[in-house]
Parts: structure tokens; sequence; C-alpha cells
């Protein structure tokens, strides 16, 4: 029987500016993404994937087309539940890290629950998401005592926090050495297969495309090739 798919896109498009100093980014974007995949977004800088991963988290608004992620129609579903979506079953990690420094390892995963009474049951599960990322001992740390690699396993540690069934990541070994970003990609490769988390990657290194499932290529706002795991080469 086959899987409804998590993502279900259908002629998204998306452009900036206005009147004549409008850019399109995205021209009519078309596939779906099924439960458990390992999908990588390749292409240059400008080619549209990252505004399309935006898109496909709510974090920026199509100007046409069908978004649909987790059987939600994005121009049916409200902003607050949408802001649910992203503090649960979506998870983001970002190649800036986005950590506060002011507050601590623990206190940084924790973040989208902060104000909650149920402050104990929180700290349990942040420690439980510090610890599959092997920084356990870091929770009372501060970002600015941590190497970049650490940084990213507290980034990913957050997205963790929530539970999250699906888990978009932009360019998440940009900043990362290669001995740390093959530990990360391995961490990735990890919660795909064991945990079954569908893994949306955007990216322009061969590292992390060559460990996908499937790559889509993209090039001024369109896909220009999907090549699957099974078939040999693919775009980097």
């Amino acid at each position: 029987m086959a899987q409804d798919p998590v993502i279900r896109l259908r002629d998204v498009t998306k452009s900036y500016g206005k009147g004549d100093a409008r850019t399109p980014v995205l021209r009519g974007v078309s596939f779906d993404v099924v439960p458990g995949e390992f999908l990588a977004l390749v292409g240059q800088s400008g080619s549209g994937k990252s505004t399309l991963l935006n898109i496909i988290g709510g974090l920026d608004l199509a100007d046409d087309g069908v978004i649909e992620v987790m059987g939600h129609d994005y121009d049916k579903t409200p902003e607050r539940e949408l802001a649910g979506l992203r503090n649960g079953p979506i998870g983001f990690v970002f190649q800036a890290f986005n950590l506060l420094d002011h507050l601590s390892c623990l206190n940084n995963v924790t973040l989208s629950s902060q104000f909650a009474k149920t402050a104990k049951s929180i700290n349990e599960r942040g420690m439980d998401a510090l610890k599959r990322v092997g920084l356990a001992d870091f929770a009372n740390r501060r970002p600015s005592e941590l190497s970049g690699g650490q940084k990213q396993r507290v980034a990913i540690a957050r997205a963790l926090f929530g539970s999250p069934r699906l888990l978009l990541c932009d360019e998440p070994t940009g900043n990362l050495d290669s001995e740390t970003g093959r530990e990360v990609i391995e961490f990735f490769q990890e919660l795909n297969t064991r945990d079954k988390v569908t893994l949306m990657i955007v990216t322009h290194e061969r590292r992390v495309s060559s460990v996908a499932k499937r790559v889509i290529a993209m090039k001024d706002g369109l896909i220009v090739e999907s090549i699957d795991a099974d078939h040999p080469g693919g775009p980097a």
C-alpha cells in the first residue's frame, strides 16, 4: 500500500521584490517526499533550495501552488497551528546554529517550552536530547565555550527536543571541518535509519548528498534532476 507523502508540493512559485524589480525564485516546483526518506536538495547559490526549505517549514510563504506537510494544507492552516508544527513534528537545523549565548546549552535546547509549568519534565526531555547527541556533560555550558561541531550538536538536540518526524536542515555541515561534518552526517543517517525521521537537507557538499537516498538538483528555481540512491552518480 502506497504511503501518504510527508510533503506534497505542486507548482510552488515564489518571487521577491515588486514591479520591474520582481525576481522569481521558485518557478513551479512539484514533488512528494514519503515517510522515512533522506532527501538532499542541491544546487548553486540562488537556485531556490533554501527558499523552498523555508516554505516547507512554514517560515516563508509561497506566492502560489499547493504545500501540504504531514496532512496540513498550508493554505488552510492557521498560523497558530503552523507554529505548533514547527515546535513539534517539524524540526530545524541551520548552518549558523542560531544558539543564544546568554543561555546554557540545556536552556537553548528547551527554549521553545521555557515558560511551561512542567519545567522538570521539560528539563528531563532536554537532557535526553543532549544525551542523544553525546553532550549531556555540556548541559550547563554556554555556546561560546563549545567548538563548532559541539554547537551544531546542541542545535540538533534542540531540533530533536520536540520529537520531530520531519527534520529540515539548511547547510548543516557548512561551518564544520571535514571530520566533524562526517560525524554530524553519520548522526543524521542514524536518525533516519533507527528513528525513521524523514530528512530533507539543503547542501552544496558532496559528502552530504552522497549519503542521501534521493538527490534533487535545482537550478534557477526549477528541478532539473531527481536521482534515487539506487542509481549511480548524481548531482553534487
